[in-house]
């Protein structure tokens, strides 16, 4: 799986609808002069695929939106198209496409179909896109970082990128369902226990 394009309208310094592609399956690299919008892309695509952004108020959402000359943009919205013929995205399609829209809401859709953010988070850690540590962009200076974190820190960073740790965190939610419902079986066994008692 991998990006095949970005589509964004009314973003940040992206007033008109702007279409980029093609990207590559492997390694993609930005450069340009400094004002030219790498910033602002980079900001798109976390935009969709983390929660930088997430819980925006009135007042913040509007400050992502395009400010400048001519009319007022009432809305924006950032489009990642992904290439799925290897299936990583539970859809039995080979290009799915992911859409963030602001406004007066805040709404993502799927395939024009909407969804809950936390189907978004869950969608995107199942096929490895990390929530908490966004390592498939890589911005100026996280190199340098990255080759000074310790043994520790790499193995916690592995594991986010390869979507792991949500897994983890279900299980750690079951485990904590597990107990509680076996101290509600212990309270009902000695509430029977005392019953019983009464009742000889």
């Amino acid at each position: 799986m991998h990006i095949k394009q970005v589509v964004i309208e009314g973003f940040k310094s992206y007033k008109d609808q702007t279409i980029i592609e093609p990207f590559s399956e492997n390694i993609n690299v930005v450069v340009g002069a400094n004002g030219s919008g790498k910033s602002n892309f980079f900001h798109a695509i976390r935009f969709v695929l983390n929660d930088v952004s997430t819980s925006l108020s009135q007042q913040e959402r509007q400050k992502l939106m395009h400010e400048g000359a001519g009319h007022a943009v009432m809305s924006a919205y950032v489009e990642i198209v992904f290439d799925n013929t290897d299936q990583r995205l539970p859809f039995d399609r080979d290009e799915v496409r992911l859409r963030r829209t602001i406004g007066k809401n805040d709404e993502y859709t799927v395939d024009k179909k909407k969804i809950t953010k936390t189907e978004v988070t869950n969608l995107l850690e199942s096929a490895g896109f990390s929530r908490a540590n966004p390592y498939y962009v890589v911005q100026q200076g996280k190199i340098t970082k990255l080759s000074q974190i310790k043994d520790h820190e790499r193995l916690e960073l592995l594991k986010e990128i390869g979507g792991t740790n949500v897994y983890e965190e279900r299980r750690r939610t079951s485990e904590k369902l597990l107990h509680e419902a076996e101290g509600r079986r212990l309270h009902i066994a000695d509430m029977m226990g005392t019953m019983g008692e009464k009742l000889a």
